[in-house]
């Protein structure tokens, strides 16, 4: 599992990380998530990232992935 201080730092220097970065985070976030339903909706989100055709349009849609980085900073 990734760090926490890790995670904490993405966050904080949101705008200056690579969408890529962002989306490996989220893949071990995933298998945090206790629904399969959350999981799903998660999943088109990041196929919705991962279609995008430009990192700017990419990382717009990253800025929707906040609140599952924010629960995992809590401790869920």
């Amino acid at each position: 599992m990734i760090p926490r201080d890790e995670v904490q730092n993405v966050l904080d220097c949101f705008d200056d990380v690579k969408s890529e970065r962002i989306m490996a985070i989220m893949v071990q976030i995933r298998e945090k998530l206790k629904t399969d339903i959350t999981k799903d909706y998660l999943d088109g989100k990041m196929q919705g990232i991962k279609d995008a055709a430009t990192e700017d349009e990419k990382k717009n849609l990253c800025k929707t992935l906040i609140p599952y980085i924010e629960w995992y900073l809590q401790g869920n």
